[in-house]
């Protein structure tokens, strides 16, 4: 499958870009607490793809531990030139801001594809606890195997998205499955818990031996990541809104089980040998910039890019400005295209 650029420009012109929220009015800010609908507003989701000149839908999977995770597509309304299996952070969910990414690359002509993660969004699982990574990985595993059976999507170009514990996420798919998909874009990836964030010593020993008893209990201390994420100030207050968000402390288990993961990635940075992006803020203090670098500086792949941004923060693709959003879309767009130049997918 050969992926042109001209339909960039095209969809520039017909002005098929998702715009962002913009700020609120005066009047609007004093009737925030009836919270919008959807991080867009209130037009009801199918007018609101059509507007953008998508389609999308909703589904739900069954894993094959028994597990239903909720599900969406975006797709363009002319065939696909490559497929886009994306990953979410941690408390997030695929139906927010989360949206603005795949909306806006269904308009530049690809297929993408999310799932709730266990314990996130409208998926099974106790709000917020992951276990065990290793089985989220299988479970996007088997969701991403069952698209890639649809004969309208065979034969393309296939990469991996993921944003923070998504981008880890990615790594790990990668790594279980090496020859499963053309490239990763990894947005501020979770490859270590920035040390702003991370609890201090003995604090994690402590966690790990009550996480033996007591796995579910929200009571690691730590921050609200989102106001650590989210730079402008009325996407700050929208982001918020977000129904599915979880707004309690993280529970024993996820926050020992994201150390374990992002101690043995840290460790297996060598072994990563996909075509890759990363890009990340040079003022994340949720996800170390450095571990980017270093990312970027000891893996295997033969064709590997990292942007770090200066001043921008963790939330790349919503949280910032609208102008220094389009920096980053850009860049991730320019990267798919040249990919797909060069890429051949046989099934």
């Amino acid at each position: 499958m050969i992926c042109g650029r001209n339909l960039l420009h095209r969809n520039r012109i017909a002005g098929h870009s998702p715009s962002l929220p913009r700020p609120p009015t005066m009047e609007e800010r004093q009737n925030l607490l009836q919270a919008y609908p959807h991080y867009w507003g209130f037009t009801p989701e199918q007018d609101f793809y059509a507007q953008q000149g998508i389609s999308s839908s909703s589904s739900s999977f069954t894993t094959p531990r028994g597990l239903s995770l909720f599900t969406r597509s975006w797709l363009p309304l002319t065939p696909p030139r490559a497929v886009v299996f994306m990953v979410h952070g941690y408390g997030n969910d695929i139906s927010w801001t989360f949206q603005a990414t795949p909306i806006f690359l269904a308009q530049m002509g690809f297929a993408c594809f999310a799932l709730d993660l266990q314990g996130h969004g409208r998926s099974q699982g106790l709000k917020a606890f992951v276990p065990n990574v290793d089985l989220v990985v299988q479970d996007c595993l088997s969701f991403f195997g069952s698209v890639k059976q649809d004969p309208n999507f065979q034969g393309l170009p296939r990469f991996l998205y993921g944003e923070s514990m998504g981008g880890a996420i990615c790594l790990l798919i990668h790594l279980a499955d090496p020859k499963g998909f053309d490239g990763a874009i990894l947005v501020a990836p979770m490859c270590k818990i920035s040390d702003e964030v991370r609890p201090r010593w003995p604090i994690p020993q402590i966690l790990t031996f009550l996480a033996r008893f007591f796995p579910t209990l929200p009571i690691v201390p730590a921050p609200d990541l989102l106001y650590k994420s989210v730079k402008v100030d009325h996407k700050k207050v929208i982001a918020g809104m977000n129904p599915m968000r979880y707004r309690g402390k993280p529970r024993l288990g996820t926050v020992v089980e994201l150390l374990r993961v992002t101690d043995y990635l840290s460790q297996r940075l060598y072994d990563v040998n996909i075509p890759f992006i990363v890009l990340h803020g040079s003022a994340d203090i949720v996800t170390d910039p450095n571990v980017s670098r270093e990312l970027f500086e000891v893996a295997r792949s033969e064709d590997k890019r990292i942007e770090v941004y200066e001043g921008m923060m963790h939330s790349l693709l919503f949280g910032e400005t609208d102008e220094n959003v389009e920096i980053v879309r850009n860049d991730i767009v320019s990267w798919l295209n040249d990919r797909c130049d060069r890429t051949i997918t046989i099934d």
